[in-house]
């Protein structure tokens, strides 16, 4: 059987091996309805028909948004909507597929309206551009990402040569990319080791390589050595590793009033979040669950990361006239994995965003 991500339209621009675009930040190593009987014993064939037509109409007016997602601090906000009713009469059906790959591939054969994951995941699944848009800013990494190196290593630029773990392909890999693009380096000017997130750290701690992407509980591991340090972390990058709600140009176009209605779900959470901490995240921990279950793992895990409220929203979207910094860090994507061979088009960022939503 062929690889089912091809035959839904959703290749692997990795060429197999572990694919990037996000990982499962896990610390390391830590009803359908029933059919209703008919009082009505016969129908002519034109009311059998009307009936029919009346049900699939029905059904589909029913239908929920479909949003795929993993398990992660940032998406919290979406699933206190649910329990605090802020979608209104919008049915919204979360469901967990942790591989990026996966998601992309459910995406892709609409086996899901939408999904979230990082800006730069999102490129690296687009053929003709014209597949899904960037609705929504979630979440950014303010400090729980970084990179991790030995002391004797000052800025990045002197990691020129030297031996850096991360994982190809990945939030990590493209973090890392723009930041040696911006002190004149490329990746070929270093030793690149493909490794896990969380991999990457413990193979620092080791002392098996000079310097690693990663996060925590990594980069606190890191600095408790004799040796290591956290290098730059993405309190220094706001906006850069950011997460996004990403839905199917023809949901937008044909269920523009429920993908609005997560959208102002989301700004409603946010807001609620803002005004009482303590109640929103053990809401938001007890229903996102897994490895954030316990309230104080979401308590630790969430000083690494901002949400946006609805004025960050519109801010680092801006307009089309006005673009905000969305459209840098999704060029900066389209220029690094495109440098790399890994875009099977040519795409602007201009038509990625959508301005429908964010107001």
């Amino acid at each position: 059987m062929g690889d089912p991500a091809e035959a839904a339209g959703c290749g692997d621009p990795w060429g197999g091996g572990p694919l990037g675009g996000e990982e499962k930040r896990e610390p390391q190593p830590p009803g359908g309805r029933g059919e209703r009987g008919s009082a009505v014993k016969r129908w002519g064939t034109g009311g059998i028909a009307l009936l029919a037509m009346l049900v699939l109409a029905t059904a589909a007016a029913a239908a929920p948004l479909k949003l795929g997602y993993s398990i992660w601090v940032g998406y919290g906000p979406l699933f206190l909507a649910k329990e605090k009713g802020y979608y209104g009469k919008a049915e919204v059906e979360l469901t967990n597929v942790e591989d990026t790959k996966l998601r992309f591939t459910a995406l892709a054969a609409g086996q899901l309206d939408g999904m979230v994951s990082t800006i730069d995941a999102m490129v690296l699944y687009l053929k003709t551009g014209k597949e899904y848009q960037y609705v929504l800013a979630l979440d950014d990494s303010s400090g729980g990402d970084g990179i991790v190196a030995n002391r004797t290593i000052k800025a990045v630029k002197e990691l020129k040569g030297k031996k850096v773990a991360f994982l190809e392909g990945s939030v990590s890999h493209f973090f890392l990319s723009v930041l040696l693009k911006q002190n004149g380096l490329k990746q070929a000017d270093i030793e690149s080791v493909n490794m896990t997130a969380g991999d990457a750290g413990a193979a620092f701690v080791a002392g098996k390589v000079d310097a690693a992407v990663t996060w925590e509980p990594w980069l606190t591991r890191a600095k408790k050595t004799d040796f290591g340090q956290v290098l730059v972390d993405s309190s220094k990058t706001p906006g850069l590793i950011t997460d996004v709600l990403i839905i199917r140009r023809d949901v937008i176009e044909k269920r523009g009033g429920d993908v609005q209605a997560v959208v102002n779900g989301w700004n409603q959470a946010v807001a609620f979040w803002e005004k009482n901490p303590k109640e929103a995240n053990a809401v938001m921990a007890k229903a996102v669950g897994g490895w954030l279950k316990e309230l104080k793992d979401w308590e630790e895990t969430i000083t690494g990361i901002r949400y946006y409220n609805a004025k960050d929203n519109a801010t680092f979207f801006g307009t089309p006239q006005k673009p905000g910094a969305m459209y840098q860090t999704v060029g900066n994507a389209l220029e690094i994995w495109g440098s790399l061979g890994k875009l099977q088009g040519k795409f602007q960022p201009k038509d990625l965003i959508s301005h429908t939503f964010v107001k």
